[in-house]
């Protein structure tokens, strides 16, 4: 049976860069947050939304993302409330996942919300991806238009690198690359190691 590991880090950290390099060494990977997004547009998660927010995130019957993104980062009750649509169904979605991987070693989920959903818990073993501060925003203001206010407040949103690394059973630094692929192939090589005992 698969071991199931989990990776997370906080915004800009480059987490899924290192779910990449896992996925280059043949482990599957799950990537809650694209597939939360896929899962969103789904005709009864869209009216369930619908229902909480009113027409003011839809434009042209999709959903306005952003427009949602600066609510629930705004109020975290609306969060809450937004996650309790979204969240069992990419459970569910995922267990589904997995029973198609199941002849698997390993297999990676990918999320940033890991430890905030309580859903850590639920892993074999779990791998923080951290960085500096100043690098994470820097990455995501090169790759997103938001301002760095706007980071910020989803930085502040998330668990902080300290609570992160103790609940972790591995922790990546990513600041070099290729000191971060190392790492990576460091921790299939325990891993392997612990499905054989």
């Amino acid at each position: 049976m698969a071991k199931i590991i989990g990776l997370t880090g906080g915004i800009g950290s480059g987490k899924t860069t290192i779910a990449k390099f896992f996925a280059s060494e043949g482990v599957p990977i799950y990537i809650a947050d694209l597939e939360a997004k896929s899962l969103m547009d789904s005709k009864e998660i869209k009216k369930e939304i619908f229902e909480l927010f009113g027409k003011t995130v839809f434009k042209n019957e999709m959903l306005d993302r952003a427009k949602i993104a600066e609510i629930v980062f705004n109020d975290p009750s609306m969060l809450v409330k937004l996650n309790s649509i979204v969240h069992p169904a990419v459970k569910k979605h995922f267990k589904e996942w997995v029973h198609v991987h199941e002849s698997e070693d390993l297999l990676l989920y990918e999320s940033a919300i890991l430890f905030e959903s309580g859903h850590y818990k639920e892993f074999d073993y779990v791998i923080s991806v951290i960085a500096p501060l100043e690098s994470r925003i820097a990455r995501v203001l090169a790759r997103d238009d938001s301002t760095r206010e706007q980071v910020m407040s989803r930085v502040n949103a998330q668990w902080n690198d300290d609570e992160r690394i103790k609940k972790s059973d591995f922790i990546i630094e990513n600041i070099n690359l290729d000191d971060s692929k190392l790492k990576v192939m460091d921790i299939l090589k325990i891993l392997k190691i612990k499905q054989n005992e």
